[in-house]
């Protein structure tokens, strides 16, 4: 009998009532706001009505460096909040919301798999309640208001060639990666060269992520730059008199979504900032309700640990004040045979049929990957436990590899089958991460804010990616002094690069080290709070492929959807 696709089995789902799972984290149902049946959006008052609750240990998710496919960090830490249940704690599990543009691209949705997934699936990956169009529009009207100040007599004297702000949405679409606007006649605008980015890299997503309050997301909306004048001193939304209204169009989006499990586990997701460029972690707001809702809080960050949980460490708890108590590294048979440089892997087409026969010497190899992202763990105090997301063609030697490998490395290490069974095949690893919670946490951030915007870069770059040096073009030398110059320097860096290498070169498997990471340009996320280096070839709007899943999203003859993974 085959498996059950995921969409199967969230429509199989029984969900409890919303309030029931409300109850469970000690929120009330008048703070509540229902979606529909199956999702609500909480009061910001809850961070106070429970602010005398026990705190919740607090537990990352994170990975090796995954293969193109991805290696199920949402399904293991879905897996893992509906494990504790089985272990007799109580878990809330605080996840970011899928962006459209990967679920119609080749990646698909981000609702957890199998067993281990959240619902209500469709919606979660379809819009949910319209968080990502809030700040679609909200950054969108910013947009505006520049191009209309400078139609207007740019009265700021914003400098044309130094407007920073871009447009976005939540489509890949790489065509509008670089447009001009402003043709036609004199009525239709100012001509000058723009682009687009995808919503999950707008610093309004960022900013929604990182916002502890209403009133802190009203200050940072203004604190954005969107240009700087003929003097090089930077134009605000504030300046711009746009930040009211955008705080306006997010006013429902601040407040974050609750849904559940596949078994009833609370979930809460908000926020959906892109790991590979933006910071890649849910919100704060969402974790500040979460960790007064349970034994544990269980959040995710994006990609591998190089990536979403560096930002997690240095930049989110750096904003929060919370201190994580351990950190879940989740990796692969197949990413770690990958990471040996012998096989490759391509999104949307079948796994290469020597990568799934019992060889625990390429396991051995590409183990070099393991080893380091649990030493960029270890490199900010957190304990690391080791999941080993199996899959029906790994084999026990390659399981035991991993384990010898974590071992020796000083992490717990424990197997899962959380994707065929939900939370019973997720036990060993709550267990594990329970002890690892119970470890006295030595928890500091790898730089200080008092160091330059390079020493953070070349901290990162050579402690975390093993780089040798770092190169920067003369733009973003020239990028760099300017936001020194206006005091952006004591911000922490969110270095923007390819998820599929802990370099920068995406062809660099394993763990390599002596490379240098090539900085081609830098932004400077204000309102956000961090500076972003783009390195290399790294794009911030995708683009589709050759067969993206859009092409068979559609519905049956019974008005279901089909085509949605």
């Amino acid at each position: 009998m085959a498996f059950p696709s995921d969409l199967e089995i969230a429509r199989a789902a029984t969900a409890r009532p919303l309030t029931d799972i409300a109850s469970m984290m000690g929120i009330g149902a008048h703070l509540l706001e229902p979606y529909g049946s199956n999702l609500a959006k909480i009061r910001l008052e809850a961070i106070d009505e429970l602010a005398d609750r026990p705190r919740a240990k607090y537990v990352v998710v994170t990975a090796i460096t995954p293969t193109p496919l991805g290696e199920g960090k949402t399904t293991t830490t879905v897996g893992l909040g509906q494990a504790m249940k089985h272990i007799g704690r109580n878990a809330v599990i605080s996840l970011r919301q899928p962006s459209m543009g990967p679920t119609f691209g080749i990646k698909g949705g981000a609702a957890g798999g199998g067993y281990s997934q959240v619902i209500p699936m469709e919606q979660l990956n379809l819009h949910l309640t319209g968080d990502f169009h809030a700040v679609t529009a909200a950054h969108n009207l910013l947009s505006a208001m520049v191009d209309n100040h400078l139609h207007q007599g740019n009265e700021l004297g914003l400098d044309i060639d130094n407007i920073t702000w871009r447009r976005v949405l939540d489509v890949n679409d790489r065509s509008l990666r670089n447009i001009i606007v402003g043709l036609g006649t004199k009525e239709d605008g100012v001509v000058r060269q723009t682009g687009f980015d995808i919503t999950a890299a707008s610093e309004v997503m960022a900013i929604l992520a990182l916002a502890t309050s209403m009133e802190d997301m009203r200050a940072r909306l203004g604190r954005i730059v969107v240009g700087y004048d003929g003097s090089g001193t930077p134009v605000t939304a504030e300046q711009l008199s746009g930040a009211g209204s955008m705080a306006v169009i997010m006013r429902d989006a601040i407040k974050p979504n609750l849904l559940q499990t596949l078994e009833n586990t609370p979930v809460i997701v908000h926020a959906g900032p892109f790991g590979n460029i933006a910071h890649g972690n849910s919100s704060i707001i969402g974790d500040l309700v979460g960790i007064r809702g349970g034994d544990y809080l269980i959040t995710e960050a994006g990609f591998g640990a190089d990536m979403g949980a560096e930002r997690f460490f240095n930049i989110k708890c750096r904003a929060s004040g919370l201190v994580p108590d351990a950190a879940v590294l989740v990796t692969t048979v197949r990413a770690l045979k990958a990471h040996s440089g012998k096989y490759k892997i391509v999104a949307g087409k079948a796994l290469p049929p020597e990568l799934l026969a019992e060889n625990p010497a390429d396991v051995e190899v590409g183990g070099e990957n393991l080893r380091k992202q649990i030493e960029n763990v270890k490199a900010h105090g957190v304990t690391p436990v080791v999941a080993i997301n199996s899959f029906p063609t790994d084999h026990k030697s390659e399981h035991e590899v991993i384990a010898r490998i974590a071992a020796a490395a000083g992490a717990r290490v424990a197997v899962c089958n959380h994707f065929g069974e939900g939370g019973k095949g997720a036990v060993e690893l709550a267990n594990a991460v329970v002890e690892a919670c119970n470890e006295p946490s030595g928890f500091t951030f790898l730089y200080e804010d008092s160091a330059t915007l390079k020493q953070k870069i070349e901290t990162v770059a050579k402690t975390i990616y093993g780089a040798a040096d770092v190169s920067y073009t003369a733009l973003a030398n020239k990028q760099l002094k300017t936001y020194t110059d206006n005091g952006f320097a004591s911000m922490p860096v969110c270095i923007a690069k390819t998820h599929l290498s802990i370099s920068g070169d995406p062809s660099l498997k394993g763990a390599p080290t002596g490379h240098t990471l090539a900085v081609r340009e830098v932004r400077a996320s204000v309102g956000a709070g961090f500076v972003y280096p783009i390195c290399g070839e790294m794009r911030t709007l995708p683009g589709l492929g050759t067969k993206p899943a859009a092409a068979i999203i559609d519905f049956d003859d019974d008005g279901e959807i089909v085509g949605l993974s």
